[in-house]
């Protein structure tokens, strides 16, 4: 299967600064879209990194700030934007009440398990610190 090219995934996507809730909802489909493989290029790495920087500023402006943006608070953006359940989270945590408390922000999330949620979400380890 050949790769696509950064600039070919850009023209495709047409990623712009997030002004209405449509382009938002847009965007945000894109990167669940990204989130959800289990392999990407090195391209499709940077366009997720692009877009979530974009979808980052909008939240800013219209959600939570980031300082007020919790583990859990991205738990669940990871898990509402991917093709991951709560189950998915059971080799995480490994009981299932532990995920809900994990994921309702009443658990604090050790340090091996960010290892093994960056790892299942392809994700850098600090998002959830």
């Amino acid at each position: 299967m050949p790769t696509v090219a950064y600039e070919q995934l850009l023209a495709e996507t047409r990623p712009a600064r997030v002004q209405t809730d449509e382009q938002y909802d847009l965007i945000r489909s894109r990167f669940g879209d990204l989130l959800s493989k289990r392999r990407r290029t090195a391209a499709e790495d940077k366009l997720m990194d692009l877009l979530g920087v974009l979808i980052e500023y909008y939240d800013r402006r219209h959600c939570l700030t980031p300082e007020e943006s919790t583990p859990a608070d991205r738990l669940q953006f990871l898990l509402a934007h991917s093709e991951k359940t709560p189950d998915d989270l059971l080799s995480v945590f490994g009981q299932r009440s532990h995920v809900n408390e994990a994921v309702n922000g009443e658990r604090k999330i050790s340090a091996e398990q960010t290892r093994k949620l960056a790892k299942l979400f392809s994700v850098q380890p600090g998002l959830f610190i």
